[in-house]
């Protein structure tokens, strides 16, 4: 029989906490790389972008890799599982329908991580921008389609 993975560990202790900063990230189901096709991609940008228009949150970077994206905000309006819950399942229904697939798209939790006051946000932005280079995806940050940062 195969175990489940910890991943229900993950929600012990959250705690959102409106104005502080969170690094999140969320894994495509069975790691598979499907954000390689850049319109998947821009279709999670486009959950990104909702999220930041209805003031959930005030969206500070992100980066989209091939099985999995890491986003930095600030928390406004919402509860981080309520954003959280609103883009995986908003983003799962419009690449499902795109791919003309159905069922479980992302892994079943993410991770987060609240920035302590005294952290510099431009650091941890640098690192997650910086994810596709580390990766090998490309040379030069600049080089790589699914990424932003609000210091730009």
């Amino acid at each position: 029989m195969l175990q489940k993975p910890n991943s229900h560990l993950l929600r012990r202790g959250r705690y959102s906490e409106s104005g502080r900063a969170y690094l999140v990230t969320a894994v495509v189901y069975q790691r598979r790389p499907v954000f390689t096709n850049l319109y998947l991609g821009r279709l999670l940008v486009a959950e990104f972008k909702q999220a930041h228009d209805l003031s959930l949150v005030e969206s500070l970077a992100w980066v989209i890799m091939p099985d999995h994206f890491h986003w930095l905000f600030e928390l406004r309006d919402a509860a981080l599982p309520q954003v959280m819950r609103r883009v995986k399942s908003k983003s799962t229904l419009a690449i499902n329908r795109a791919r003309g697939a159905q069922g479980a798209f992302w892994q079943s939790c993410y991770h987060d991580r609240a920035a302590r006051a005294e952290e510099d946000l431009i650091q941890i932005a640098r690192y997650i921008i910086g994810n596709p280079l580390r990766a090998g995806l490309v040379d030069h940050v600049g080089d790589y389609p699914l990424w932003d940062a609000a210091w730009l």
